[in-house]
């Protein structure tokens, strides 16, 4: 990916995506390729895009939660499915527990509050590009709510203690360096263990281990 990011906007509200484009395009670092305003009109707008191969499309996708027809948690999964390289960053005026998880469960990689500040919503932009979640406190508070209000599974993985420690310090947000840093291990190892977890939790990324030890209650500060 060249250093400029492009960004798409699907909002439903006109002066929201106005709001939007107007501030994103006095960044230098980022291009607005395009806007919609509803999900099946940014996915026509993304096909539209796809045919000038993997440079036309978006590096991050700005998605609105609450719109007619496909909602975000919707649009969100049908365009991952399409385009799994796109970033998705959920921005929206809602903060219930459930839209939370359902929106990081659809593959959203942060999830924020349209009330953040300008400089902020940079920082999430430039950290989705990179593949780096953001989610400010009140925010994953709300996903460590909601999936306590999930029903408990209750699978035995067999994690290893290293693999246990490896997936605590995965839900802190901790990079492979750091925790190869903390664990006195090699960044090599920290990747297996971390290879090791998806496959014994059958999931894609690291964003849903971090899910999972929320889920499980491992990231409540239980390292025993």
């Amino acid at each position: 990916m060249s250093d400029l990011i492009q960004v798409m906007i699907i909002d439903d509200h006109d002066m929201v995506r106005l709001g939007l484009k107007t501030y994103l395009l006095m960044e230098p670092k980022i291009r607005v390729i395009g806007e919609a305003g509803s999900g099946a009109e940014g996915l026509r707008l993304l096909e539209k895009l796809s045919a000038e191969g993997e440079t036309g499309l978006p590096h991050v996708i700005l998605m609105d939660l609450m719109m007619p027809g496909m909602n975000g948690i919707e649009t969100t999964a049908e365009v991952l499915k399409r385009y799994p390289s796109a970033k998705v960053v959920m921005l929206t005026s809602f903060l219930e527990e459930d839209m939370v998880v359902k929106a990081i469960e659809a593959g959203a990689i942060s999830y924020v509050l349209k009330t953040i500040q300008a400089d902020q919503l940079i920082q999430v932009i430039e950290g989705a590009a990179r593949g780096m979640p953001i989610l400010v406190s009140e925010v994953s508070q709300a996903l460590t709510r909601g999936l306590r209000q999930r029903t408990a599974q209750n699978d035995e993985e067999g994690f290893t203690v290293r693999e246990k420690e490896v997936l605590l310090l995965i839900a802190d947000g901790k990079s492979n360096k750091e925790i190869a840093d903390e664990l006195h291990i090699s960044i090599k190892t920290v990747k297996t263990h971390v290879s090791n977890l998806l496959m014994k939790c059958a999931l894609d990324d690291r964003t849903q281990l971090a899910i999972y030890a929320h889920r499980k209650g491992l990231a409540e500060g239980n390292r025993s």
